[in-house]
């Protein structure tokens, strides 16, 4: 699981009937050195999202085969799933 941040919102003409009730969010990764700045400059993806994710939310993603364990035995073709949303993130200080 990797922790990420939202910016946007991807829209369908006609989405398959096999993932309808949620959305596609545009994500960015962050990395350790991101998480204090809030942003990062990995490549955006695209992650499934059923929990409500605003843009600019912190939320935690799986990507890969484990993204599609939550939807068995009824598979969704996706390839990253929005598994948490982060409410806050308490980051120890970094020594000087």
């Amino acid at each position: 699981m990797r922790l990420g941040k939202t910016i946007g919102t991807v829209t369908l003409v006609e989405p398959h009937p096999a993932i309808r009730g949620g959305v596609f969010r545009l994500v960015v990764p962050l990395g350790p050195g991101d998480l204090a700045a809030g942003d990062g400059p990995a490549e955006p993806l695209v992650a499934w999202d059923d929990l409500g994710a605003g843009d600019g939310q912190l939320i935690a993603f799986s990507e890969g085969g484990e993204a599609a364990q939550p939807f068995r035995p009824a598979d969704k073709p996706i390839d990253a799933y929005v598994a948490a949303l982060i409410d806050t993130l308490d980051l120890p200080a970094r020594p000087a």
